[in-house]
């Protein structure tokens, strides 16, 4: 399987960690993670956003472990935030979580399904 990211010049130049496309060639397996919350397994969610954030990312890397992929593997993530007061925290996780890997990206501000949680992310993986 084959990644190759890509940034078209006549569009906006992406902010952080992010390709604007992503094509993927090459691949025999697609894996969609559901949104997922900052909550553990006894369903503890902490109150303040980074440790939300970095929660909600560990929850997708066992997904991801789960199906024997890793964020190497991820083309797209869908970060769900409460409140646009986030934006830059959140990037910032992100780009701690990714390091030098940039999936598609998009980031939508919106209400989330329980109110105490500040985001969900969701990622769609190939191999």
């Amino acid at each position: 399987m084959q990644m190759s990211a890509f940034n078209a010049e006549e569009a906006p130049a992406p902010a952080g960690g992010y390709a604007q496309a992503v094509e993927v060639a090459g691949a025999t397996r697609t894996l969609f993670v559901s949104g997922q919350i900052p909550a553990d397994t006894d369903g503890a969610v902490p109150s303040d956003f980074r440790s939300q954030c970095r929660l909600a990312w560990q929850n997708v890397l066992h997904q991801l472990k789960t199906a024997d992929m890793t964020l190497d593997n991820v083309v797209k993530v869908t970060t769900f935030l409460s409140e646009r007061a986030y934006g830059i925290e959140n990037r910032e996780i992100r780009q701690e979580v990714l390091g030098d890997r940039t999936p598609a990206l998009t980031v939508i501000i919106t209400g989330i399904f329980e109110s105490a949680w500040l985001l969900e992310i969701e990622a769609i993986a190939v191999a």
